[in-house]
Parts: C-alpha cells; sequence; structure tokens
C-alpha cells in the first residue's frame, strides 16, 4: 500500500478518513488514561509516599506539562517533516513503557521521572494527530474532525478514574499487604494501563501517511533532511544545549539568552526564599527560558513560521484564552477525586464511578457539539469559531462554584460533568482556528505552540496552584476557586481574538510571502 495516500482535496471525508479518527480517537484516549489515572490514585499515593497536594498537582501538572511542553516543539517539528504515523507510534509505545514504571517508584522523585518519560512520549501524539487529521478531512469538516478526536481526553480521563479506583481498590482487598512483587493498588494499576498501550502500538503503525497538503490544495513535498531539522530545533530548546543554539546566533544572541536565563534563576531563587518549593518553579522556568530560546532560533530559522505562529498576535490571543480555560479544567480534573475523598469520605472506587463515569458523557458532549458548533459558526462568520471560545471562557464558571461549595455529594457529582460540558466546548473550536491561520507545512510546529498554553499556562500552573493554595489555606474548595481569578484574562484574550482572527486568516499566504516563503 502506498506510503503516501491522497485524501479527496475536496468534497466530504471517505470512510478511510473515519477509519484513521477512530484509531487516533483510541491513542488520544489512552493519552489521557496513562496522564489522567494519577489523580483517582492520589490519596494512597499521598499516603504511601508521604506527599502533599501541591506535590500531587506537580506530578499531575509540572512534571509532565513542562516537558510534554518542552519536547512538543521540535517533536511538532518533526511531524511537520517526517512520517507522522511513525513518530506517533515510537511515542505511544515509549509513554506507555512509562507508564507502566510508574507502578514500580517507591519514591516522588522516582514518580516523577516516570511522568516526565510520560510527557515526553505523549509530546508526539498531538502534533502528529492534529496534522494527520488536517489532511484526511477536508477543511469545513476539520474542527467537527478535532472535536472528536479531542472527545478521546474525556472518554480516556473519564475512564481512568472508573478503571483506576477499581483496579486498586480491588487488588488492595486481595493483597492488604502487597501483593506479588510487593505492590500495592496503585501500582498495579500503573502497569495494568501502561502495558496495553503496547499493543494499540502495533495497530498505529499500521495507518496509511496521507499526502501532505493535499486536503486544500496545497500538496507539500517531503522535507529533505527531517531529522537535522529536529536535532537543529532539540538544541535550540533543551538546555543546556539551548546556549550552543544561541551561540551560534552571534555574540548578542548568546548575551540576551543569558540574560533571561539569568533573571529566570533569579525568580527560582526568590521563590524558593519565601518557601516555594524548587522543583515547581525549577520545572517551570526551564520551561519559559526553553520555549524563550526556541523562539529567538526560529525567528532567524524560519521566519515565515515565526511570522504565522509567534508573529501573529491572533494565535497568541487564542493560545491564552483557551490555555486559561484548561488552567482551570486541568485543576478541576486534578483534584477533584481528591476532594470527594476529603469532603464526602467516599471511597476510590465509587468516585471514580461517579466522577469518571458523567466525565465521559460530559466531556464526549461538550466537545463534540462544540466542534459542530464552531464550524457552522464559521460558516456565517470568518470568527465563528472564535465565538465558541468566548463562551467556553465564562460558561463553566458558576458550576464550578456550585460544585466545590455545597454540602450535598449528588449535587457536586452533578456539577462536575455539567462544568466539563461547557469548558470542553471550546477545544475543538481553538485546535481548528489555530490550524487554520498557518500553512500546512507548518501545522505539527502551530499544534506544538497552541499545546504551550494547555500545558506550561494550564497543566503546569493549574494542579499545582490550586494544590499549593490548599495546602496552605487548608481547604481544597479554597483552592480551586482561587484560580476564578484567572477568568477576566481570558475574556479579554478571547475578545481579542474574536477582533483579530478573520484578517490574521485571510491574509496568512500574503503574510507568509512577505517573511520569504516560496509560494
Amino acid at each position: 500500500m502506498s506510503d503516501a495516500a491522497a485524501p479527496p482535496a475536496q468534497g466530504k471525508a471517505g470512510p478511510y478518513s473515519w477509519y484513521v479518527l477512530f484509531v487516533l480517537f483510541l491513542v488520544y484516549a489512552l493519552n489521557f488514561i496513562d496522564r489522567q489515572i494519577l489523580t483517582i490514585l492520589a490519596p494512597d499515593i499521598r499516603r504511601d509516599l508521604g506527599l502533599s497536594h501541591a506535590d500531587i498537582g506537580f506530578l499531575y501538572g509540572t512534571a509532565f506539562g513542562v516537558f510534554y511542553a518542552l519536547f512538543g516543539i521540535p517533536l511538532g517539528r518533526l511531524a511537520d517533516g517526517w512520517h507522522r504515523v511513525r513518530l506517533m507510534t515510537l511515542g505511544l509505545a515509549l509513554w506507555s513503557t512509562m507508564t507502566a514504571l510508574s507502578g514500580l517508584a517507591r519514591s516522588g522523585g522516582a514518580l516523577a521521572a516516570a511522568r516526565i518519560g510520560v510527557g515526553i512520549g505523549e509530546a508526539t501524539s498531538g502534533p502528529s494527530a492534529y496534522s494527520l487529521i488536517s489532511d484526511w478531512f477536508p477543511k469545513r469538516q476539520r474542527a467537527t474532525a478535532l472535536a472528536l478526536y479531542s472527545a478521546g481526553i474525556y472518554f480516556g480521563g473519564g475512564f481512568s478514574l472508573f478503571i483506576g479506583g477499581s483496579i486498586a481498590q480491588h487488588w488492595n482487598a486481595a493483597w492488604p499487604n502487597g501483593g506479588p512483587g510487593g505492590l500495592v493498588g496503585w501500582q498495579a494499576a500503573f502497569m495494568a494501563v501502561g502495558l496495553p498501550g503496547l499493543l494499540l502500538a502495533l495497530w498505529v503503525a499500521t495507518l496509511r501517511e496521507p499526502l501532505r497538503g493535499r486536503s486544500e490544495g496545497l500538496a507539500t513535498p517531503p522535507h529533505p533532511a527531517p531529522f537535522r531539522a529536529f536535532f537543529d530545533d532539540l538544541v535550540t530548546i533543551l538546555p543546556p544545549l539551548t546556549l550552543i543554539g544561541a551561540a551560534r546566533t552571534g555574540a548578542r544572541a548568546l548575551a540576551t539568552n543569558l540574560l533571561v536565563l539569568g533573571l529566570l534563576a533569579a525568580a527560582v531563587f526568590a521563590l524558593v526564599r519565601l518557601g516555594e518549593p524548587l522543583p515547581q518553579w525549577l520545572a517551570v522556568a526551564t520551561g519559559i527560558y526553553a520555549v524563550f530560546s526556541w523562539s529567538s532560533a526560529l525567528r532567524r530559522r524560519d521566519p515565515a513560521t515565526f511570522r504565522l505562529i509567534l508573529g501573529t498576535p491572533a494565535f497568541l490571543c487564542v493560545v491564552l484564552a483557551y490555555g486559561l480555560n484548561a488552567f482551570l479544567a486541568y485543576a478541576v480534573a486534578g483534584l477533584a477525586p481528591s476532594y470527594a475523598a476529603q469532603v464526602f469520605q467516599v471511597s476510590s472506587s465509587e468516585a471514580g464511578l461517579w466522577i469518571g463515569g458523567p466525565a465521559i458523557l460530559g466531556g464526549f458532549a461538550g466537545v463534540t457539539l462544540g466542534g459542530i458548533a464552531a464550524d457552522r459558526l464559521r460558516q456565517r462568520y470568518a470568527a465563528g469559531r472564535i465565538m465558541v471560545v468566548l463562551f467556553g471562557a465564562v460558561a463553566p464558571v458558576v458550576p464550578m462554584i456550585v460544585a466545590f461549595t455545597t454540602s450535598d455529594k449528588t449535587l457536586f457529582y452533578a456539577m462536575l460533568p455539567l462544568t466539563q460540558v461547557l469548558a470542553s466546548c471550546a477545544l475543538g473550536s481553538a485546535a481548528a482556528a489555530t490550524q487554520d491561520l498557518v500553512l500546512p507545512r507548518m501545522r505539527g510546529t502551530a499544534t506544538g505552540a497552541f499545546f504551550i498554553g494547555t500545558t506550561l499556562i494550564g497543566l503546569a500552573m493549574g494542579p499545582y496552584l490550586a494544590g499549593r493554595i490548599a495546602d496552605l489555606s487548608g481547604s481544597l474548595s479554597i483552592g480551586l476557586l482561587s484560580l476564578l481569578a484567572s477568568v477576566p484574562i481570558a475574556l479579554v484574550a478571547a475578545i481579542a481574538a474574536l477582533r483579530l482572527v478573520p484578517q490574521a486568516e485571510a491574509t496568512r499566504v500574503e503574510r507568509a510571502r512577505l517573511a520569504g516563503e516560496p509560494l
């Protein structure tokens, strides 16, 4: 079978396109099973490893998220130039192995190392999948397809709570003092969800690679040296290799890089002196420094890509608006099981059933309906997709407040999926909007930049800050609801995107040409 299959340049997607989407949905679901399972196991992990709520926020969010974002950029670049199916296959095998190894952790440090490995492996998935879907589906179906793919987040995240809590509880009931190999319930749960990913990787390897850009009549030839471009990007984003990358540009670039590094080091030092934990802020500072180094190099090496992504205010506003949506959503997802255990004294299996089950339906409904609405609004309004992003910034606020202030367990369980329906509706529209703002060869890089918003802003900061404030205040409710202070910023960013996106999309080819793109 041809290595570069060509989907129709126009019309509707064919059966094979939907088959590919189904497989990619399963990959994304497993992605979030492996990512999210830590949350339902958190009470047992805290007890056995002596960790705080902030530590759980670090393990769930920062340790995973920073390296997910950091490696997502060069791996997004590799997805733009190499065989995307092969890249996803290798990444899936890596993160599944690291999830299974999480079950062997005997300390918070060992678990953090495994979470970093999961983050690096999963960084291959998003850029590859977004680019593949954008080539297998015509533009007018893209938000719907990306929304259906993104529903894997909620299926996997919800299912992870159910299966994780069930495995841990039944394992501990069968072996109260540890089972085979001395493993306790939460360790067995990690291994049970990690190992099947190796089988799924073999299935993914059978997918066909589509002709890049064919879906919108901009067929793009293969990159002549994709791994050279990948390693060039790696040198610009992976400390301390970033100093080499900066030095290649000249003495002034190196001096600027060192200045930023010094300022970030001083900020971390000040935070630690104030009592903040070093691992959290060292990881965040590393992520910020890495992104600065990469963007500086991208501006020099690929001015057209820089111009359409980091040099486009509309793109940055979409990323910020959805990143702050994720800031709240990840905090709720990360700490809701612990909140249920602490406030309502429920078991892990009950929390997994009544939080995880509705999360599957709520998240799937929200992201799917949001994607469909975004596509229909886009047909009538140039900024139609951003309208859904704007709605997603404010709609979850009321049910979130009710969920984390009520003393009624039933009302708590009812408000969580409603919060997820309203928050998740913006994902497909935001993703499609960023893809529409770039050229086909830039999609993987654009996805990497988009994920910076949902990781460095959302995943790396939301769960940790909620947990840290909860530790300081003694209340998980205060920790979670304090994050609502971010909503006005999200609103400003979404309104700005509403005004800027139509012109930015209409002028993308012209602006790329002005930056040197041979079109």
